[in-house]
């Protein structure tokens, strides 16, 4: 094999365990000669070695009808695996109800059946997280846990700069009175998305609770907080929405109410879903997180821990960007 890639035997041997100290390049010769030579390695005798598995659990606290419903969650699978198959690691799904099956999920996550855990677990009351920092297992969370920082290692969106952005250019556009449609309470990034608006607004705690409206990250829960800042701002004329999905809701709300879009109100939405935000009626202007980046520095923080790096605990922050669509 070593001979076929041109390669040293301890180079092949890194390639085939997953090293992460292994340039693209090289990794690629090696396994265009495995293909060739036709290798398949002994998973057994070499979890046997190594203490191996070459799976890694992807947690993911969410009712199941909110994982199949919202296309987020698509996004961060389809990212996990992507990034884990080019490893040649094995994706494990486990879908958590906030906390239900929490039992269930530790067993299995102490059970030596994975190396580790990519973790979205964003509730505040989910006893979940805590229980899984707790584990003698190399975990990543993504997004800002409810857990202090200098405990665990996580890798976020600037939710803050986001909910700022799009703000700030409803308000670039003219226009006088922004309201927004708010994600869940019990989650971090709504609440930093929340801060964003304040912050663009100058939002004291009276105007806050006046030109907000609570949703749940739905398209249901937009359209109704939507149709409840219709009633209680009728003067709106933009309206900065905390997620794609509930932004979906919003537009329908608008319409149904005689507002047209951009010309009445002009809307921006959170997430920039490549399946939602350029189909809508008008096509929306979206904050954009880039969950595929997001799960590739998932992935690579795991693997310097599973490689023995000493990496101090800490939440990594990425950028967002506004893309202008014709709602706003």
């Amino acid at each position: 094999m070593a001979n076929a890639a041109g390669v040293s035997r301890a180079t092949v041997s890194r390639v085939i365990n997953s090293s992460p100290k292994v340039s693209p390049e090289v990794r690629e010769t090696v396994h265009a000669a495995v293909r060739k030579l036709g290798y398949i390695p002994n998973r057994a005798a070499r979890t046997l070695v190594t203490r191996r598995t070459d799976a890694i659990a992807l947690v993911l606290s969410e009712p199941d009808n909110k994982f199949f419903a919202d296309p987020y969650f698509a996004t961060v699978v389809r990212g996990a695996a992507t990034e884990l198959s080019a490893l040649d690691v094995q994706l494990v799904l486990m879908l958590a109800d906030q906390g239900e099956d929490s039992g269930r999920i530790l067993r299995f996550l102490s059970g030596g059946h994975v190396d580790g855990a990519l973790v979205l677990a964003p509730h505040r009351d989910d006893p979940l997280p805590a229980q899984i920092a707790r584990l003698p297992l190399p975990s990543v969370f993504g997004g800002k846990p409810w857990l202090p920082e200098t405990e665990v290692h996580a890798v976020d969106n600037d939710n803050v700069a986001g909910g700022r952005a799009a703000t700030e250019h409803l308000l670039g556009l003219g226009r006088r009175t922004v309201v927004s449609v708010l994600g869940p309470a019990d989650e971090q990034s709504a609440r930093d998305r929340l801060q964003g608006w304040q912050e663009a607004v100058g939002a004291d705690a009276a105007r806050t609770e006046a030109w907000t409206a609570q949703g749940d990250f739905t398209q249901e829960g937009g359209e109704r907080a939507m149709r409840e800042l219709l009633e209680r701002v009728p003067d709106l004329d933009a309206v900065f929405v905390a997620s794609d999905l509930m932004a979906v809701g919003a537009l329908h709300a608008l319409r149904t109410a005689g507002k047209r879009v951009p010309e009445d109100v002009a809307v921006v939405g959170f997430d920039d879903q490549p399946t939602i935000a350029p189909y809508t009626d008008p096509p929306l202007t979206s904050v954009k997180q880039d969950s595929a980046e997001q799960m590739r520095t998932m992935v690579q923080r795991l693997f310097q821990l599973l490689g023995g790096e000493d990496l101090a605990p800490g939440r990594e922050v990425l950028p967002v960007e506004l893309v202008h669509r014709g709602s706003a």
